[in-house]
């Protein structure tokens, strides 16, 4: 049976699920319904409606986070299950293995039926449909980063899967591809870094049928970023905590029920485990100029107080500097699957249009064009994979992710440019695209957290 075919409706009402928690989802779709509707012509506010949708795109809502389910909380404070692993092969081989390519084999499947089809609504929409985060699940995505013995599906470290996963799903969609991660991000966050009580407080939510929505957030609306030199502050009080500060491109932000929260302890960086509807978190619709899909907000946190069970981790930055890395292997393998599908996509259309009697491929410049956008590609993926697997291994990969993310951030974002060059004006209507392609890749240079493997 195909991805398409396994898919269930939606939930009460026509409603999915995603829209009856989400109170600006709800409020933009109907504004929207508002603008296509006859009745506005009639009375003569056609123009003042369509300026109502137009801000409410441009500047969203800002209101609480929404209260989401209460994780009973279990377990003791001591250290948590860690995923073993893997052993090395003692030879250089990249090869996946043979459980790694039945998961990447179910993934494509999902990306080609389900995100492709789905991707251009979601990038209007600034929103991924329910369809497509309900197939995501079924697939087993949240719990990729789990422990078997904690329900997840892997038995050993698996930042190699979570790889070759992310770049399959972003041969889909890079946008569509995060929001689908973004949970299994925290769920892997908290199998890596979490204690007993985490462990077992969170993890079996992220194995079950109803995985809740969560947002790994690092980033932050500040020029020129540095992940290791947060503005965000947690300041010890009594037992526990408190949190100041501003977290930009969260992912699915206004309808996230967990949050793991990125900042300086003691003038070091450390994560922070936040349930949402805690008082003082504020979320704020924050759309972006590439990944869409993904639903990006801000999170606002004003004397948010927590407990002293929150911290994620240790307090000497260890595990958060980890975690940056992680997430910059996330964002290239995101970078490698997009531009398979920029590949893919104008080595057709180069070969089928025709100028003066023939394919333009025929032309040099065309032909090697095409070739450097499989070169760079192919170095891309290279790079990252190498990463993947010291990852995997346990051994230390912080070269190998830095030398992947410099040239994934450089090569994506010329793929990109050169796919839009290579339709010539196609290239630069929404008809194809590619011109979103283009948009996506230049994320992964700026994006920080998001998404881990």
């Amino acid at each position: 049976m195909s991805i398409m075919n396994s898919l269930r409706p939606g939930g009460r009402n026509g409603l999915s699920s995603r829209e009856t928690r989400d109170p600006i989802g709800l409020a933009v779709a109907a504004v929207n319904r508002l603008a296509q509707s006859d009745l506005i012509d009639r009375v003569g506010l056609r123009r003042q409606t369509e300026q109502v949708v137009y801000s409410t795109t441009r500047n969203g809502f800002r209101a609480a986070t929404v209260a989401g389910r209460t994780f009973a909380r279990a377990g003791r404070r001591t250290a948590g299950e860690r995923p073993a692993s893997a052993e090395s092969r003692g030879l250089f081989d990249l090869t996946p293995t043979e459980d790694e390519q039945m998961l990447v084999d179910v993934v494509e499947e999902l990306a080609s039926e389900v995100l492709r089809p789905a991707a251009a609504e979601a990038n209007e929409a600034c929103a991924a449909p329910a369809e497509v985060l309900e197939a995501a699940q079924e697939v087993g995505l949240p719990g990729l980063g789990v422990p078997e013995s904690l329900g997840g599906i892997m038995e050993e470290r698996s930042a190699m899967a979570g790889t070759l996963v992310a770049e399959a799903l972003a041969k889909g969609d890079m946008g569509l591809a995060v929001a689908a991660l973004a949970p299994g991000a925290v769920a892997t966050a908290i199998g890596l870094w979490g204690t007993e009580a985490q462990q077992q407080t969170y993890l079996p939510a992220f194995t079950g049928n109803d995985v809740p929505v969560a947002a790994l957030t690092i980033a932050e609306p500040t020029v020129l970023f540095d992940p290791f030199t947060l503005a965000t502050t947690a300041l010890r009080d009594g037992d526990g905590f408190v949190l100041d500060g501003v977290k930009s491109a969260v992912v699915r932000g206004a309808e996230a029920e967990l949050f793991v929260v990125a900042a300086m302890l003691d003038g070091t960086p450390a994560l922070f485990l936040v349930e949402a509807g805690t008082d003082g978190l504020e979320v704020e619709a924050d759309p972006s100029m590439g990944v869409r899909a993904a639903a990006l907000a801000r999170l606002h946190l004003t004397g948010v107080r927590v407990g002293a069970d929150a911290l994620l981790g240790d307090t000497d930055g260890t595990a958060y500097t980890e975690c940056v890395r992680l997430s910059r292997l996330a964002w290239c393998a995101l970078a490698v699957g997009t531009g398979q599908a920029v590949l893919d996509y104008v080595k057709d259309y180069v070969n089928e249009r025709q100028a003066f009697g023939e394919p333009v491929s025929h032309r040099q410049s065309v032909a090697f064009m095409v070739a450097d956008i499989a070169i760079e590609l192919q170095a891309m993926r290279l790079l990252t994979w190498k990463a993947a697997s010291r990852a995997t291994r346990g051994k230390d990969f912080a070269r190998e992710v830095g030398l992947a993310r410099q040239l994934c951030t450089e090569k994506g974002m010329k793929i990109g440019l050169d796919g839009v060059q290579l339709l010539g004006g196609h290239g630069f209507v929404k008809e194809h695209p590619v011109e979103r392609w283009y948009r996506d890749l230049r994320a992964v240079g700026v994006m920080e957290g998001a998404v881990i493997v």
